[in-house]
């Protein structure tokens, strides 16, 4: 096991990745009353948007309650001491349309992220970040579906490209913490640049996988206030700060502020407190992203076919973000084959 660093920086996506879960609908002002308290409680990077990263308000992956550049001056207004950041997906995102404004606006982090095997995709939209003098990471989405080497190579690129760090992200809360622990110790071992990781709790990992990555050698974890976000939700942000404390790492989070900041999320972010399902269970078993939930629960029930087994069939088919149209096609298959059983 490599020696770890003490330190560990603390990325929060409760007002991006926590969008996923109210539908993207975050409204300015639980955007500037969570950033007021992640702010006061000492949280190193907060990070705000779409589900899906600047520029991906749409028909297909949901509509924003609040526009980008709303969102964006909010939380700069009330971060003083926070890092403001934004998480981009090239193609849903521009340089022109969205990543500039947005720089404008006073973005300082800007995470730059991609399907697994497409770091390709990411060479403009980095280098163009670098060269405005902003901290960039490369996130490597899904990464559960390559290997550790080929993870490395997608990583390498990125890297040449200027990240000065990689994120790697169990987006379907797949992992278990020997699958973390390879990655990040290949990863921090190869690349000189930082590594980071960011947790689903699908099968209840993403605490344990959490500390398994800082214990490997990872210095960048991500984490969410109760845990708000696609699916079975992230890494619970509070909890995390907690254990890692114990562990005795310096995250230079308050405590108790962060847990009054999760309180505060709870009362007017939440729907409801992110909860591992069963189809969330099957869903990190299959390794299908978080966010297919309500869709593939909604249609399986038009379909009258079961959920579980929509999930495993894009499974199978390694589907990912964005081709949500197949879950309507796997139903109409499975509902076929139910019939034709029955005659």
């Amino acid at each position: 096991m490599i020696e770890h660093n003490h330190k560990i920086t603390i990325s929060d996506p409760t007002l991006r990745d926590g969008n996923h879960a109210v539908g993207h609908q975050l409204s300015a002002e639980q955007i500037a009353a969570y950033c007021k308290a992640a702010d006061s409680a000492g949280v190193p990077i907060v990070e705000v948007g779409h589900g899906n990263g600047l520029g991906a308000s749409s028909l297909q992956l949901g509509e924003s309650k609040t526009p980008d550049h709303i969102v964006l001056k909010t939380a700069r207004t009330n971060l003083s001491t926070s890092k403001l950041g934004v998480h981009i997906i090239p193609g849903f995102a521009t340089i022109e349309r969205d990543l500039k404004p947005a720089l404008e606006l006073g973005v300082d982090v800007v995470r730059v992220a991609a399907h697994c095997t497409e770091a390709d995709i990411c060479e403009r939209h980095i280098s163009f970040s670098r060269s405005k003098g902003v901290e960039v990471w490369g996130c490597l989405m899904m990464s559960h579906m390559i290997s550790p080497a080929l993870l490395l190579e997608q990583a390498r690129k990125m890297e040449s490209y200027g990240a000065e760090g990689i994120i790697f992200m169990d987006s379907s809360g797949h992992y278990l913490p020997d699958d973390v622990q390879q990655r990040v110790e290949l990863l921090s071992a190869e690349l000189c640049i930082a590594v980071g990781f960011h947790a689903h709790n699908n099968l209840g990992m993403a605490i344990a996988n959490s500390i398994t990555a800082a214990e490997a050698g990872a210095t960048l974890l991500d984490g969410c206030a109760r845990g708000f976000g696609a699916g079975a939700g992230n890494a619970q942000l509070e909890v995390l700060v907690a254990v890692l404390e114990r562990l005795g790492y310096l995250t230079g989070i308050d405590l108790y502020k962060i847990l009054d900041a999760a309180d505060l999320a709870e009362q007017i972010l939440l729907q409801e407190t992110p909860s591992i399902s069963s189809v969330s269970v099957v869903s990190g078993m299959a390794g299908v992203f978080s966010g297919f939930i309500k869709p593939v629960s909604r249609i399986a029930k038009e379909f009258n076919v079961d959920s579980r087994d929509i999930f495993f069939e894009l499974g199978r088919r390694k589907v990912v973000a964005g081709q949500e149209d197949i879950i309507l096609e796997v139903a109409k298959e499975l509902s076929q084959s139910i019939g034709q059983g029955r005659q």
